[in-house]
Protein backbone atom coordinates (compact mmCIF):
# COMPACT_ATOMS: atom_id res chain seq x y z
CA UNK A 1 0.00 0.00 0.00
CA UNK A 2 2.95 1.98 -0.10
CA UNK A 3 2.31 3.37 -3.33
CA UNK A 4 -1.06 4.92 -2.08
CA UNK A 5 0.28 6.53 0.06
CA UNK A 6 3.11 8.48 -2.03
CA UNK A 7 0.63 9.22 -4.72
CA UNK A 8 -2.02 10.81 -2.05
CA UNK A 9 0.06 11.93 0.58
CA UNK A 10 3.79 12.17 -0.01
CA UNK A 11 4.57 15.46 -1.70
CA UNK A 12 5.93 15.06 -4.80
CA UNK A 13 4.59 16.52 -8.53
CA UNK A 14 2.98 13.59 -9.11
CA UNK A 15 1.05 13.91 -6.08
CA UNK A 16 0.21 17.78 -6.53
CA UNK A 17 -1.59 16.88 -9.64
CA UNK A 18 -3.60 14.27 -9.03
CA UNK A 19 -4.66 16.04 -5.83
CA UNK A 20 -5.59 19.23 -7.56
CA UNK A 21 -7.38 17.26 -10.38
CA UNK A 22 -9.51 15.54 -7.83
CA UNK A 23 -10.24 19.17 -6.25
CA UNK A 24 -11.53 20.47 -9.70
CA UNK A 25 -13.09 17.08 -11.01
CA UNK A 26 -15.34 17.01 -8.13
CA UNK A 27 -15.94 20.72 -7.57
CA UNK A 28 -16.80 20.98 -11.55
CA UNK A 29 -19.36 18.16 -10.39
CA UNK A 30 -21.42 19.68 -8.07
CA UNK A 31 -20.92 22.90 -9.74
CA UNK A 32 -23.72 21.76 -11.87
CA UNK A 33 -25.99 21.51 -9.08
CA UNK A 34 -28.78 23.82 -9.51
CA UNK A 35 -31.37 24.93 -6.26
CA UNK A 36 -34.11 26.88 -7.78
CA UNK A 37 -32.48 28.07 -10.93
CA UNK A 38 -29.38 29.33 -8.53
CA UNK A 39 -25.74 27.64 -8.63
CA UNK A 40 -22.43 27.86 -8.00
CA UNK A 41 -21.00 26.59 -10.86
CA UNK A 42 -16.76 26.73 -10.55
CA UNK A 43 -17.37 28.30 -6.77
CA UNK A 44 -18.04 24.56 -6.11
CA UNK A 45 -14.09 24.26 -6.62
CA UNK A 46 -13.51 26.43 -3.82
CA UNK A 47 -15.74 24.87 -0.78
CA UNK A 48 -13.97 21.12 -2.22
CA UNK A 49 -10.28 22.42 -1.62
CA UNK A 50 -11.50 23.71 1.47
CA UNK A 51 -13.17 20.18 2.33
CA UNK A 52 -9.65 18.41 1.23
CA UNK A 53 -7.68 21.08 3.28
CA UNK A 54 -9.86 20.00 6.34
CA UNK A 55 -9.58 16.20 6.10
CA UNK A 56 -5.66 16.88 5.96
CA UNK A 57 -4.59 16.72 2.04
CA UNK A 58 -1.69 19.06 1.78
CA UNK A 59 0.68 19.51 -1.45
CA UNK A 60 4.54 21.08 -1.47
CA UNK A 61 4.45 24.90 -0.39
CA UNK A 62 6.40 26.32 -3.36
CA UNK A 63 3.92 23.93 -6.03
CA UNK A 64 0.68 25.35 -4.27
CA UNK A 65 1.98 28.53 -4.60
CA UNK A 66 3.13 28.39 -8.19
CA UNK A 67 -0.40 26.18 -9.43
CA UNK A 68 -2.33 29.24 -7.61
CA UNK A 69 0.33 32.43 -9.07
CA UNK A 70 -0.25 30.79 -12.48
CA UNK A 71 -4.13 29.95 -12.67
CA UNK A 72 -4.56 33.48 -11.33
CA UNK A 73 -2.76 35.01 -13.91
CA UNK A 74 -4.15 33.28 -16.40
CA UNK A 75 -7.53 33.64 -15.56
CA UNK A 76 -6.82 37.41 -15.01
CA UNK A 77 -5.30 37.67 -18.38
CA UNK A 78 -8.06 35.65 -20.12
CA UNK A 79 -10.37 37.94 -18.50
CA UNK A 80 -9.04 40.92 -19.44
CA UNK A 81 -8.40 40.06 -23.10
CA UNK A 82 -12.98 39.47 -22.97
CA UNK A 83 -13.82 42.76 -21.61
CA UNK A 84 -11.37 44.25 -23.29
CA UNK A 85 -13.12 45.57 -26.85
CA UNK A 86 -16.23 46.61 -24.59
CA UNK A 87 -14.54 48.68 -21.55
CA UNK A 88 -13.95 52.10 -23.04
CA UNK A 89 -16.94 52.07 -25.31
CA UNK A 90 -18.97 51.40 -21.93
CA UNK A 91 -18.46 54.91 -20.76
CA UNK A 92 -20.81 56.37 -23.45
CA UNK A 93 -24.24 57.84 -23.19
CA UNK A 94 -25.75 55.40 -20.58
CA UNK A 95 -23.12 53.48 -20.06
CA UNK A 96 -21.59 56.49 -18.01
CA UNK A 97 -24.76 56.57 -15.92
CA UNK A 98 -24.44 52.18 -15.17
CA UNK A 99 -21.04 52.66 -14.56
CA UNK A 100 -21.24 55.64 -12.20
CA UNK A 101 -24.28 53.59 -10.09
CA UNK A 102 -22.12 50.86 -10.13
CA UNK A 103 -18.31 52.75 -8.52
CA UNK A 104 -21.18 54.31 -5.79
CA UNK A 105 -22.06 50.59 -5.48
CA UNK A 106 -18.16 49.41 -4.90
CA UNK A 107 -17.59 52.15 -3.05
CA UNK A 108 -20.62 51.95 -0.16
CA UNK A 109 -19.28 48.44 0.58
CA UNK A 110 -15.84 49.57 0.60
CA UNK A 111 -16.61 52.53 3.10
CA UNK A 112 -18.57 50.12 4.96
CA UNK A 113 -15.81 47.48 5.07
CA UNK A 114 -13.31 50.72 6.85
CA UNK A 115 -16.17 51.54 9.17
CA UNK A 116 -16.62 47.82 10.19
CA UNK A 117 -12.55 47.41 11.30
CA UNK A 118 -12.84 49.78 13.29
CA UNK A 119 -16.22 49.20 15.00
CA UNK A 120 -15.60 45.52 15.19
CA UNK A 121 -11.81 45.62 16.05
CA UNK A 122 -11.50 43.73 13.02
CA UNK A 123 -7.92 43.79 11.11
CA UNK A 124 -7.65 44.89 7.97
CA UNK A 125 -5.75 41.63 6.79
CA UNK A 126 -8.83 39.82 7.49
CA UNK A 127 -11.04 42.48 6.67
CA UNK A 128 -10.47 43.00 3.02
CA UNK A 129 -10.74 38.93 2.86
CA UNK A 130 -14.09 39.80 4.16
CA UNK A 131 -14.84 42.23 1.36
CA UNK A 132 -13.50 39.97 -1.40
CA UNK A 133 -15.56 36.99 -0.14
CA UNK A 134 -18.84 39.14 -0.05
CA UNK A 135 -18.62 40.35 -3.00
CA UNK A 136 -17.62 37.16 -4.27
CA UNK A 137 -14.58 38.90 -6.14
CA UNK A 138 -11.33 36.17 -6.05
CA UNK A 139 -9.29 38.14 -8.68
CA UNK A 140 -9.45 40.81 -6.17
CA UNK A 141 -8.40 38.78 -3.63
CA UNK A 142 -5.65 37.01 -4.90
CA UNK A 143 -4.34 41.06 -5.33
CA UNK A 144 -5.13 41.87 -1.68
CA UNK A 145 -3.13 38.56 -0.96
CA UNK A 146 0.05 40.17 -3.20
CA UNK A 147 -0.11 43.21 -1.00
CA UNK A 148 0.09 41.25 2.12
CA UNK A 149 2.88 39.31 1.03
CA UNK A 150 4.70 42.54 -0.12
CA UNK A 151 3.97 43.50 3.31
CA UNK A 152 5.71 40.41 4.98
CA UNK A 153 2.30 39.66 6.16
CA UNK A 154 0.62 36.19 6.09
CA UNK A 155 -2.79 36.12 3.81
CA UNK A 156 -4.18 33.12 5.16
CA UNK A 157 -6.43 35.55 7.34
CA UNK A 158 -7.66 36.75 4.28
CA UNK A 159 -8.09 33.35 2.41
CA UNK A 160 -10.05 32.12 5.59
CA UNK A 161 -12.05 35.20 5.85
CA UNK A 162 -13.12 35.23 2.26
CA UNK A 163 -13.93 31.74 2.47
CA UNK A 164 -16.71 31.77 5.04
CA UNK A 165 -17.94 35.03 4.20
CA UNK A 166 -18.37 33.88 0.12
CA UNK A 167 -21.22 31.47 0.60
CA UNK A 168 -23.72 34.98 1.46
CA UNK A 169 -21.78 36.63 -0.41
CA UNK A 170 -23.39 34.79 -3.55
CA UNK A 171 -26.94 34.51 -1.81
CA UNK A 172 -26.80 37.80 -0.19
CA UNK A 173 -27.82 39.41 -3.80
CA UNK A 174 -30.29 37.25 -5.12
CA UNK A 175 -32.07 38.00 -1.18
CA UNK A 176 -31.43 41.88 -1.95
CA UNK A 177 -32.67 41.51 -5.01
CA UNK A 178 -36.09 39.44 -4.31
CA UNK A 179 -36.63 42.11 -1.18
CA UNK A 180 -36.29 45.12 -3.49
CA UNK A 181 -38.84 43.62 -6.07
CA UNK A 182 -41.26 42.61 -3.45
CA UNK A 183 -41.09 46.24 -1.02
CA UNK A 184 -40.21 49.04 -3.94
CA UNK A 185 -40.94 47.89 -7.50
CA UNK A 186 -43.74 48.74 -9.58
CA UNK A 187 -44.94 47.40 -12.61
CA UNK A 188 -43.71 50.66 -14.68
CA UNK A 189 -40.13 49.53 -13.44
CA UNK A 190 -40.39 45.87 -15.05
CA UNK A 191 -39.54 46.79 -18.83
CA UNK A 192 -39.04 44.45 -21.79
CA UNK A 193 -37.11 47.11 -23.97
CA UNK A 194 -33.97 46.93 -24.66
CA UNK A 195 -31.15 49.63 -24.16
CA UNK A 196 -29.99 51.89 -26.69
CA UNK A 197 -26.86 50.40 -27.79
CA UNK A 198 -24.28 53.18 -30.26
CA UNK A 199 -22.63 49.67 -31.08
CA UNK A 200 -26.39 47.56 -31.78
CA UNK A 201 -26.82 47.80 -35.48
CA UNK A 202 -31.16 48.35 -36.59
CA UNK A 203 -31.85 47.81 -40.09
CA UNK A 204 -35.24 49.53 -41.66
CA UNK A 205 -36.43 50.56 -45.10
CA UNK A 206 -37.39 54.04 -46.04
CA UNK A 207 -39.18 55.92 -49.08
CA UNK A 208 -37.18 58.65 -50.78
CA UNK A 209 -40.08 61.15 -50.33
CA UNK A 210 -38.08 64.58 -49.28
CA UNK A 211 -37.54 66.80 -52.21
CA UNK A 212 -33.84 67.68 -50.44
CA UNK A 213 -32.34 64.75 -51.36
CA UNK A 214 -33.53 64.47 -54.60
CA UNK A 215 -30.66 63.98 -56.88
CA UNK A 216 -28.19 64.08 -54.33
CA UNK A 217 -25.84 61.49 -54.29
CA UNK A 218 -25.73 59.08 -51.07
CA UNK A 219 -22.53 60.85 -50.05
CA UNK A 220 -24.34 64.26 -50.10
CA UNK A 221 -27.45 62.77 -48.31
CA UNK A 222 -25.19 61.78 -45.58
CA UNK A 223 -23.27 65.27 -44.71
CA UNK A 224 -26.79 66.50 -44.18
CA UNK A 225 -27.10 64.68 -40.77
CA UNK A 226 -24.57 63.28 -38.32
CA UNK A 227 -25.52 59.97 -37.86
CA UNK A 228 -23.99 57.34 -39.37
CA UNK A 229 -25.46 54.87 -41.89
CA UNK A 230 -25.09 52.28 -44.49
CA UNK A 231 -27.18 51.70 -47.38
CA UNK A 232 -26.92 47.93 -48.36
CA UNK A 233 -30.03 47.75 -50.96
CA UNK A 234 -31.79 49.94 -53.30
CA UNK A 235 -35.21 49.50 -55.31
CA UNK A 236 -35.70 51.48 -58.56
CA UNK A 237 -38.14 50.66 -60.76
CA UNK A 238 -38.55 47.11 -60.01
CA UNK A 239 -34.88 46.55 -59.78
CA UNK A 240 -32.23 45.91 -57.03
CA UNK A 241 -29.32 47.22 -57.18
CA UNK A 242 -25.94 47.73 -54.12
CA UNK A 243 -25.75 51.55 -54.32
CA UNK A 244 -22.18 53.31 -54.04
CA UNK A 245 -21.19 56.87 -52.41
CA UNK A 246 -21.95 58.57 -55.81
CA UNK A 247 -25.11 56.85 -56.69
CA UNK A 248 -28.21 59.76 -56.76
CA UNK A 249 -31.36 59.70 -54.63
CA UNK A 250 -34.51 59.96 -56.78
CA UNK A 251 -38.00 60.19 -55.74
CA UNK A 252 -39.88 56.75 -55.08
CA UNK A 253 -36.25 54.91 -54.10
CA UNK A 254 -36.55 52.36 -51.85
CA UNK A 255 -33.51 51.99 -49.33
CA UNK A 256 -32.40 49.84 -47.27
CA UNK A 257 -30.29 51.29 -44.07
CA UNK A 258 -28.53 49.50 -41.65
CA UNK A 259 -27.92 52.01 -38.27
CA UNK A 260 -28.55 52.33 -35.12
CA UNK A 261 -32.22 52.36 -33.35
CA UNK A 262 -31.23 56.24 -31.76
CA UNK A 263 -30.66 57.28 -35.43
CA UNK A 264 -34.16 56.13 -37.23
CA UNK A 265 -36.02 59.57 -36.17
CA UNK A 266 -33.48 61.33 -37.97
CA UNK A 267 -32.79 59.50 -40.82
CA UNK A 268 -36.68 59.30 -40.99
CA UNK A 269 -36.51 63.18 -41.34
CA UNK A 270 -34.00 62.88 -44.24
CA UNK A 271 -35.65 60.60 -46.02
CA UNK A 272 -38.87 60.81 -45.87
CA UNK A 273 -40.63 58.15 -45.05
CA UNK A 274 -40.07 54.83 -43.02
CA UNK A 275 -41.37 51.52 -44.07
CA UNK A 276 -42.34 49.71 -40.42
CA UNK A 277 -42.13 46.39 -41.62
CA UNK A 278 -39.57 44.44 -39.01
CA UNK A 279 -36.49 43.65 -40.88
CA UNK A 280 -34.63 42.77 -37.64
CA UNK A 281 -35.72 39.18 -36.86
CA UNK A 282 -33.24 36.50 -36.94
CA UNK A 283 -35.63 34.51 -38.95
CA UNK A 284 -35.53 36.41 -42.22
CA UNK A 285 -33.84 34.99 -45.32
CA UNK A 286 -31.84 37.40 -46.87
CA UNK A 287 -31.30 35.86 -49.85
CA UNK A 288 -35.19 35.09 -50.52
CA UNK A 289 -35.48 38.98 -50.51
CA UNK A 290 -34.33 39.31 -54.14
CA UNK A 291 -33.04 36.72 -56.81
CA UNK A 292 -30.27 38.87 -58.27
CA UNK A 293 -28.22 39.62 -54.73
CA UNK A 294 -26.62 37.60 -52.19
CA UNK A 295 -26.20 37.71 -48.48
CA UNK A 296 -22.94 35.85 -47.03
CA UNK A 297 -21.44 36.11 -43.67
CA UNK A 298 -17.96 35.96 -44.55
CA UNK A 299 -14.58 35.41 -41.32
CA UNK A 300 -11.86 37.59 -41.61
CA UNK A 301 -9.44 34.77 -40.65
CA UNK A 302 -6.41 36.56 -42.74
CA UNK A 303 -3.49 37.89 -40.24
CA UNK A 304 -2.50 41.02 -42.48
CA UNK A 305 -5.91 42.36 -42.21
CA UNK A 306 -6.02 42.85 -38.71
CA UNK A 307 -6.00 46.31 -37.19
CA UNK A 308 -6.77 47.49 -40.97
CA UNK A 309 -9.99 50.00 -41.28
CA UNK A 310 -12.51 48.54 -43.43
CA UNK A 311 -12.66 51.59 -45.66
CA UNK A 312 -8.99 51.07 -46.46
CA UNK A 313 -9.73 47.40 -48.30
CA UNK A 314 -11.98 49.27 -50.74
CA UNK A 315 -14.05 46.15 -51.09
CA UNK A 316 -16.86 48.42 -51.91
CA UNK A 317 -15.61 50.04 -55.25
CA UNK A 318 -13.25 47.51 -55.96
CA UNK A 319 -15.77 44.29 -55.96
CA UNK A 320 -19.38 46.22 -56.26
CA UNK A 321 -20.61 44.64 -52.96
CA UNK A 322 -21.33 46.09 -49.98
CA UNK A 323 -20.64 44.98 -46.05
CA UNK A 324 -23.76 45.97 -43.90
CA UNK A 325 -23.22 44.92 -40.59
CA UNK A 326 -19.85 43.50 -38.73
CA UNK A 327 -20.29 40.29 -35.53
CA UNK A 328 -18.02 40.66 -33.17
CA UNK A 329 -18.08 38.58 -29.74
CA UNK A 330 -21.87 38.51 -30.41
CA UNK A 331 -22.59 42.21 -30.82
CA UNK A 332 -23.66 43.57 -34.23
CA UNK A 333 -21.37 46.83 -35.37
CA UNK A 334 -22.57 49.25 -38.17
CA UNK A 335 -19.84 48.36 -41.19
CA UNK A 336 -18.33 52.17 -41.25
CA UNK A 337 -15.62 52.83 -43.17
CA UNK A 338 -13.49 53.66 -40.15
CA UNK A 339 -13.58 50.74 -38.25
CA UNK A 340 -10.59 48.27 -37.46
CA UNK A 341 -11.25 45.13 -38.30
CA UNK A 342 -9.97 42.05 -35.90
CA UNK A 343 -9.59 38.81 -36.62
CA UNK A 344 -12.49 36.67 -35.74
CA UNK A 345 -15.18 39.61 -37.23
CA UNK A 346 -18.00 38.24 -39.41
CA UNK A 347 -18.89 40.59 -42.25
CA UNK A 348 -21.90 40.67 -43.79
CA UNK A 349 -21.39 41.06 -47.29
CA UNK A 350 -23.76 41.84 -49.62
CA UNK A 351 -23.63 41.32 -53.94
CA UNK A 352 -23.38 38.99 -56.34
CA UNK A 353 -22.19 35.29 -55.39
CA UNK A 354 -18.96 35.71 -57.94
CA UNK A 355 -18.49 39.30 -56.46
CA UNK A 356 -18.44 37.53 -52.92
CA UNK A 357 -16.69 34.85 -53.52
CA UNK A 358 -13.13 37.35 -54.90
CA UNK A 359 -13.75 39.31 -51.16
CA UNK A 360 -13.60 35.90 -49.43
CA UNK A 361 -10.33 35.28 -50.87
CA UNK A 362 -9.29 38.82 -49.97
CA UNK A 363 -10.48 38.30 -45.65
CA UNK A 364 -9.59 35.34 -45.71
CA UNK A 365 -12.78 32.97 -44.86
CA UNK A 366 -11.15 30.20 -42.96
CA UNK A 367 -12.46 29.33 -39.65
CA UNK A 368 -10.36 26.35 -38.83
CA UNK A 369 -7.19 29.31 -38.65
CA UNK A 370 -8.96 30.81 -36.29
CA UNK A 371 -9.54 27.86 -34.48
CA UNK A 372 -6.30 27.69 -33.57
CA UNK A 373 -5.22 30.43 -30.56
CA UNK A 374 -2.18 32.27 -31.10
CA UNK A 375 -0.23 30.99 -27.81
CA UNK A 376 2.34 33.19 -28.34
CA UNK A 377 0.63 36.35 -28.24
CA UNK A 378 -1.04 35.03 -25.16
CA UNK A 379 2.19 34.59 -22.95
CA UNK A 380 3.73 37.81 -24.41
CA UNK A 381 0.62 39.60 -22.70
CA UNK A 382 1.21 37.82 -19.28
CA UNK A 383 4.99 38.44 -19.25
CA UNK A 384 3.69 42.07 -19.97
CA UNK A 385 1.24 42.15 -17.25
CA UNK A 386 3.68 40.93 -14.61
CA UNK A 387 6.23 43.30 -15.66
CA UNK A 388 3.80 46.00 -15.22
CA UNK A 389 2.24 44.20 -11.87
CA UNK A 390 5.57 44.32 -10.44
CA UNK A 391 6.49 48.22 -11.02
CA UNK A 392 6.32 50.44 -7.55
CA UNK A 393 3.91 53.24 -7.61
CA UNK A 394 4.22 55.89 -4.94
CA UNK A 395 1.46 57.39 -3.92
CA UNK A 396 1.31 60.16 -1.31
CA UNK A 397 0.90 58.92 2.77
CA UNK A 398 1.84 55.68 1.88
CA UNK A 399 5.60 54.41 2.98
CA UNK A 400 5.60 51.57 0.98
CA UNK A 401 4.93 51.56 -3.29
CA UNK A 402 2.05 49.63 -4.49
CA UNK A 403 2.00 47.09 -7.10
CA UNK A 404 -0.55 46.18 -9.41
CA UNK A 405 0.60 42.57 -8.77
CA UNK A 406 -0.18 39.34 -10.25
CA UNK A 407 -3.97 40.31 -10.64
CA UNK A 408 -3.74 43.90 -11.07
CA UNK A 409 -1.15 44.12 -13.84
CA UNK A 410 -2.34 40.91 -16.30
CA UNK A 411 -6.16 42.24 -16.09
CA UNK A 412 -4.79 45.65 -17.34
CA UNK A 413 -2.78 44.23 -20.20
CA UNK A 414 -5.16 41.78 -21.22
CA UNK A 415 -7.76 44.97 -21.43
CA UNK A 416 -5.15 46.61 -23.58
CA UNK A 417 -4.42 44.33 -25.64
CA UNK A 418 -8.06 43.20 -26.39
CA UNK A 419 -8.78 46.90 -27.15
CA UNK A 420 -6.12 48.31 -28.87
CA UNK A 421 -4.02 45.08 -30.25
CA UNK A 422 -5.54 44.74 -33.16
CA UNK A 423 -4.31 48.37 -34.31
CA UNK A 424 -0.86 47.43 -33.90
CA UNK A 425 -1.68 44.08 -36.03
CA UNK A 426 -1.30 42.52 -32.81
CA UNK A 427 -3.26 39.03 -33.29
CA UNK A 428 -4.95 38.96 -30.34
CA UNK A 429 -7.32 37.25 -30.75
CA UNK A 430 -9.02 33.86 -29.56
CA UNK A 431 -12.21 31.80 -30.25
CA UNK A 432 -14.80 31.92 -27.50
CA UNK A 433 -14.51 27.91 -26.16
CA UNK A 434 -10.48 28.89 -26.02
CA UNK A 435 -10.95 31.89 -24.04
CA UNK A 436 -13.32 30.16 -22.08
CA UNK A 437 -10.98 26.91 -21.30
CA UNK A 438 -8.35 29.28 -20.51
CA UNK A 439 -10.49 31.11 -18.28
CA UNK A 440 -11.94 27.80 -16.78
CA UNK A 441 -8.43 26.36 -16.25
CA UNK A 442 -6.84 29.45 -14.69
CA UNK A 443 -10.28 30.13 -12.22
CA UNK A 444 -9.92 26.09 -11.19
CA UNK A 445 -6.18 26.03 -10.69
CA UNK A 446 -6.20 29.25 -8.28
CA UNK A 447 -9.72 28.11 -6.53
CA UNK A 448 -8.33 24.72 -6.01
CA UNK A 449 -5.16 26.21 -4.44
CA UNK A 450 -7.14 28.35 -1.95
CA UNK A 451 -9.38 26.24 -0.90
CA UNK A 452 -6.96 23.62 0.19
CA UNK A 453 -4.51 26.24 1.66
CA UNK A 454 -8.32 27.73 3.89
CA UNK A 455 -9.15 24.35 4.44
CA UNK A 456 -6.77 22.97 7.30
CA UNK A 457 -7.99 26.30 9.52
CA UNK A 458 -11.70 26.38 8.68
CA UNK A 459 -13.22 24.57 11.15
CA UNK A 460 -11.30 26.15 14.04
CA UNK A 461 -12.08 29.69 12.29
CA UNK A 462 -15.59 28.74 12.77
CA UNK A 463 -15.71 27.26 16.41
CA UNK A 464 -13.39 29.56 18.18
CA UNK A 465 -12.24 32.59 15.81
CA UNK A 466 -13.88 35.36 14.80
CA UNK A 467 -15.80 33.26 12.03
CA UNK A 468 -19.30 33.83 12.76
CA UNK A 469 -18.80 37.38 13.16
CA UNK A 470 -16.73 37.64 9.62
CA UNK A 471 -19.72 36.05 8.72
CA UNK A 472 -22.21 38.79 9.76
CA UNK A 473 -20.00 41.46 8.63
CA UNK A 474 -19.81 39.97 5.44
CA UNK A 475 -23.63 39.92 5.10
CA UNK A 476 -24.20 43.49 5.79
CA UNK A 477 -21.43 44.41 3.10
CA UNK A 478 -23.35 42.89 0.52
CA UNK A 479 -26.81 43.17 1.30
CA UNK A 480 -26.89 46.79 2.27
CA UNK A 481 -24.92 48.63 -0.33
CA UNK A 482 -27.84 46.33 -2.87
CA UNK A 483 -30.43 47.59 -1.36
CA UNK A 484 -29.59 51.14 -0.93
CA UNK A 485 -28.14 50.96 -4.65
CA UNK A 486 -30.78 49.38 -6.38
CA UNK A 487 -34.05 52.08 -4.78
CA UNK A 488 -31.51 54.40 -5.88
CA UNK A 489 -30.74 53.47 -9.65
CA UNK A 490 -34.35 53.37 -10.02
CA UNK A 491 -35.64 56.53 -8.04
CA UNK A 492 -32.76 58.41 -9.33
CA UNK A 493 -31.15 56.79 -11.92
CA UNK A 494 -33.95 56.18 -13.86
CA UNK A 495 -32.97 52.71 -14.92
CA UNK A 496 -35.94 49.94 -15.19
CA UNK A 497 -35.51 47.13 -12.18
CA UNK A 498 -33.81 44.56 -14.80
CA UNK A 499 -31.27 47.29 -15.86
CA UNK A 500 -30.61 47.78 -11.85
CA UNK A 501 -29.97 44.43 -11.26
CA UNK A 502 -27.85 44.10 -14.09
CA UNK A 503 -25.75 46.78 -12.85
CA UNK A 504 -25.77 45.47 -9.87
CA UNK A 505 -24.45 41.75 -10.23
CA UNK A 506 -21.74 43.15 -12.37
CA UNK A 507 -20.56 45.75 -9.28
CA UNK A 508 -21.16 42.59 -6.88
CA UNK A 509 -18.82 40.64 -9.81
CA UNK A 510 -21.91 38.22 -9.20
CA UNK A 511 -22.63 35.68 -12.73
CA UNK A 512 -24.88 33.45 -10.27
CA UNK A 513 -26.93 36.24 -9.31
CA UNK A 514 -27.53 37.70 -12.58
CA UNK A 515 -28.68 33.89 -13.82
CA UNK A 516 -31.44 34.30 -11.39
CA UNK A 517 -32.48 38.07 -12.87
CA UNK A 518 -31.93 36.63 -16.13
CA UNK A 519 -34.43 34.15 -15.60
CA UNK A 520 -37.27 35.71 -13.52
CA UNK A 521 -37.09 39.07 -15.36
CA UNK A 522 -38.38 40.03 -19.26
CA UNK A 523 -35.75 40.94 -21.76
CA UNK A 524 -32.09 41.23 -22.03
CA UNK A 525 -31.65 44.53 -19.89
CA UNK A 526 -29.63 42.25 -17.02
CA UNK A 527 -27.39 41.24 -19.24
CA UNK A 528 -26.70 44.50 -20.97
CA UNK A 529 -25.99 46.11 -18.13
CA UNK A 530 -24.14 43.48 -16.52
CA UNK A 531 -21.86 43.72 -19.05
CA UNK A 532 -21.59 47.24 -19.28
CA UNK A 533 -20.24 47.49 -15.60
CA UNK A 534 -18.59 44.61 -14.91
CA UNK A 535 -14.98 45.01 -16.74
CA UNK A 536 -14.75 48.79 -14.70
CA UNK A 537 -16.13 47.13 -11.32
CA UNK A 538 -14.17 44.48 -11.26
CA UNK A 539 -10.76 46.68 -12.29
CA UNK A 540 -11.99 48.74 -9.37
CA UNK A 541 -12.25 46.10 -7.06
CA UNK A 542 -8.61 44.42 -7.40
CA UNK A 543 -7.06 47.67 -7.35
CA UNK A 544 -9.09 48.85 -3.71
CA UNK A 545 -8.18 45.50 -2.62
CA UNK A 546 -4.75 46.49 -2.76
CA UNK A 547 -4.83 49.57 -1.54
CA UNK A 548 -6.89 49.32 1.36
CA UNK A 549 -4.12 46.70 2.98
CA UNK A 550 -1.10 49.14 1.59
CA UNK A 551 -2.84 52.71 3.18
CA UNK A 552 -4.51 50.98 6.35
CA UNK A 553 -1.19 48.71 6.58
CA UNK A 554 1.31 51.93 6.44
CA UNK A 555 -0.86 54.05 8.49
CA UNK A 556 -0.69 51.59 11.76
Amino acid sequence: MDWIKSVFVDHTPVQAVIILSLIIAAGLGLGKLSVKGVTLGVTWVFFVGILFGHLGFSIDDSMLVYAESFGLVLFVYELGLKVGPGFFSSFRKGGVRLNLLGLVTVLLGTGMAIGFVYLFNVPMADMVGILCGATTNTPALGAAQQALQQTGLSANGAALSCAVTYPLGVVGVILAMIAVRKLFVRPADISEAGHDDDDQTFIATFLIRNPAVYGKSVREAARLVSDKFVISRLWRAGEVSIPTSDTQLRQGDRIMVITTPADVPHLTVLFGEHELRDWNSDDIDWNKIDSTLTSKPVVVSRPEINGKKLGSLHLRNTYGINITRVMRSGVRLLATPGLVLQLGDVLTVVGKKPQIEKVEKVVGNVEVKLKDPNLAAIFIGIVLGLLLGSIPIMIPGISSPVKLGLAGGPIVVGILMGRFGPRFHLVTYTTRSANLMLRGIGLSLYLACLGLSAGANIVETLTGGDGWIWIGIGFMITVIPVLVMAVAAMRWGRLDFGSACGMLCGAMANPMALNYANESLPGDNPAVSYATVYPLAMFSRVVIAQLLVMIFLSAG
